[in-house]
């Protein structure tokens, strides 16, 4: 009875086994995506945004089944989800980010000025005088290169009101407040504000989406702070993956290169200006 016993118990743990061999198996041959949950026009789970038409791409290059593991808060992607396994690589990562290994960049692009085409506004620099003019009402994103410059020409504080309205009047002080990128872009339309700097994948689809012609326009990427600093206006993007994982690093990077037409078409449908990597 005792050696019957054994015998189960030997049978269960040897099924027991190899299903869990055959479940990381299969979650290895998975293409595991850290994204935002609600983070459009990038992602969300209902699987609307760009990068989930990239994300798409890169599976089936890979031949590899796409799952998603979604995350609220951009700030915990990496150490919450990357690192910790959870998922297996982000997409839209910056290619200075010291947290991740990168893949190849698979496109560069730069920060905008929005206006009205009828208001005829002329802004493409940050050294452009009309940025400092009080009355000037210009919308950037928390926490953005658009923040820091509006600091540096003592404009931050003629702009409060609105910064505090976009963020639903929360402080950003250790918490992630979202400011939805379409409100910002329809408040140009609206003639709210005469103008926007927005990151260009945030506000492409937006703006062609508007009822009102507006007009984009590529931030020359000559910022600087009073004491000489340059201001990046203008990024190479990489998808990110845990620092030891170079096989599927090097897995991306052909992925990237076999299908770099394909990405490209998906960013220009979206409307996002591209620059010369």
């Amino acid at each position: 009875m005792k050696n019957k016993k054994f015998l189960r118990s030997g049978l269960k743990s040897l099924v027991l086994g190899v299903l869990s061999l055959w479940a990381v198996q299969v979650y290895a041959d998975d293409l595991n995506v850290c994204a935002g949950k609600n983070e459009m026009p990038f992602s969300n789970d209902k699987k609307e945004g760009f990068e989930n038409d990239i994300a798409e791409i890169v599976a089936k290059s890979l031949n590899k089944k796409l799952n998603y593991v979604y995350w609220d808060d951009p700030r915990y992607a990496v150490g919450f989800f990357l690192d910790k396994k959870k998922c297996d690589v982000v997409l839209g990562v910056d290619s200075t980010d010291p947290r991740v290994l990168k893949t190849k960049p698979y496109y560069k692009t730069g920060y905008v000025f929005i206006t009205r085409k009828d208001r005829e506004i002329d802004i493409s620099s940050w050294n452009d005088d009309l940025l400092k003019e009080r009355n000037f009402r210009i919308g950037v994103m928390p926490d953005s290169p658009g923040k820091v410059m509006l600091l540096q020409i003592n404009r931050f504080d003629d702009m409060f009101d609105y910064f505090a309205e976009k963020q639903k009047y929360q402080s950003t002080r250790n918490k992630y407040v979202r400011v939805d990128p379409q409100e910002v872009v329809n408040d140009v339309a609206s003639k709210y504000i005469h103008a926007a700097m927005l990151w260009a994948p945030e506000a492409a689809r937006y703006v062609k989406q508007s009822k009102e012609p507006l007009k984009v326009q590529l931030v020359k990427d000559d910022a600087k702070k009073s004491n000489g600093e340059s201001v990046q206006m203008h990024y190479e993007i990489v998808m990110g993956v845990r620092k030891d994982d170079v096989k599927l690093q090097q897995a991306l990077n052909k992925a990237i290169d076999e299908k770099r037409g394909d990405i490209e078409s998906v960013l220009k449908r979206e409307g996002i200006p591209l620059l010369p990597i």
